[in-house]
């Protein structure tokens, strides 16, 4: 026999590598001579924004320091956000008085983080929701324990925009669930309704009753009668989300098999006992990912209420880049807000995608 037969193993190829880092990118992105050319051509744009827009941001930038000293620089004036933190956080909110919304905040913080775990909802947490925005409100309005009354047309910032945001969220989706229901009822007139209600509100931007909320409203109201801005303004969010989350709602109503109506009759439910204890949690089980954009959506549309003159914390950020002092650094104020926006709304994605998976959505 030659060398060829007695010792096989010296003419084998060597074996493909398949884990490790590059057979990750071999297999991901060099797999063919197209993603190969896409690779290439990415990381070469990528090269190109990258280096400069860290060294604009990090490396030649200030983060504390006056608005005279930013003028020489190349890089990012991040000083913007510590120098005006307190107007941009908390608006007009009377000198002396910040600790109350700062704590309105947190006490708000530390109600969504509790109500986290799913072990927790049960009827006491009803009762903590209640006790503790009687306590914020409390403390934003004050009148009691020593503390000045603070108009709500001085609330403004970052307590502004959470409370009509989580707020609102808050209160329109039960409200689009009865509306769902409401849409998908027997009763004519009920249906009726909430269909007009439904596309009446769907039909018209946010915009529009923000503007009826802040000016055609208060003429309808009797002679002396009046209600705050803001409590209009909250109202109207509360309308305008609840108008889609309805139709989500009802998207995952009639996803429902007609089999589990017919078992809740055949346990001798009502129809109130049949939405309650079968239909509506494996409905609003189906419609988490729906839900969550709409809910997204919401807390990014607060920042509209500044075409009413109210104070959010975009509104803030904007009356300080009126200033003389730090105009030309509405790139670095704007790029602090998106990230604290992300900050918000990535939250809230994550804890979706969480929840969805301890109640095994789609399997």
């Amino acid at each position: 026999m030659n060398d060829t037969t007695n010792n096989p193993r010296e003419h084998l190829a060597a074996p493909i590598r398949k884990i490790g880092a590059i057979a990750w990118l071999r297999e991901n992105l060099f797999n063919t001579w197209y993603n190969s050319v896409l690779t290439i051509l990415t990381l070469a744009v990528l090269w190109m924004i990258v280096p400069p827009l860290f060294s604009w941001a990090f490396i030649n930038s200030l983060w504390d320091s006056s608005a005279e000293a930013c003028r020489d620089i190349d890089g990012a004036c991040w000083s913007i956000i510590p120098r005006n933190v307190k107007f941009i956080f908390l608006g007009f909110y009377p000198t002396g008085q910040e600790w109350r919304p700062i704590l309105a905040m947190l006490l708000l913080l530390g109600l969504v983080f509790y109500s986290k775990e799913r072990k927790r909802w049960k009827k006491a947490l009803g009762w903590y929701w209640s006790i503790g925005l009687i306590v914020m409100g409390t403390l934003m309005y004050g009148g009691i324990f020593g503390m000045p009354i603070v108009e709500p047309a001085q609330w403004s910032g970052l307590p502004l925009t959470l409370m009509l945001s989580f707020f609102g969220i808050v209160a329109a989706y039960p409200l689009g669930v009865l509306l769902a229901l409401g849409r998908r009822s027997r009763l004519p007139a009920i249906k009726t309704l909430c269909v007009v209600y439904i596309e009446m509100i769907r039909g018209v931007p946010l915009i529009s009753l923000l503007f009826m909320s802040s000016v055609m409203f208060p003429l309808f109201l009797p002679e002396g009668v009046t209600i705050d801005k803001v409590l209009r303004a909250q109202a109207a969010i509360i309308f305008f989300t609840a108008a889609y989350i309805a139709e989500v709602v009802r998207g995952g109503l009639q996803a429902m098999p007609r089999g589990q109506y017919e078992a809740a009759d055949s346990l001798g439910l009502n129809y109130r006992q049949t939405m309650r204890l079968v239909i509506l949690p494996q409905a609003l089980k189906i419609v988490i990912p729906p839900s969550v954009g709409i809910l997204l959506s919401a807390f990014k549309d607060t920042s509209l209420v500044v075409i009413i003159a109210l104070y959010d914390i975009l509104k803030t950020t904007k009356v300080t880049l009126s200033n003389p002092k730090w105009t030309g650094y509405s790139t670095e104020a704007y790029v602090f807000l998106a990230v604290l926006y992300f900050i918000f709304c990535y939250g809230m994605s994550s804890y979706s995608r969480r929840l969805e998976k301890e109640l095994h959505t789609g399997r």
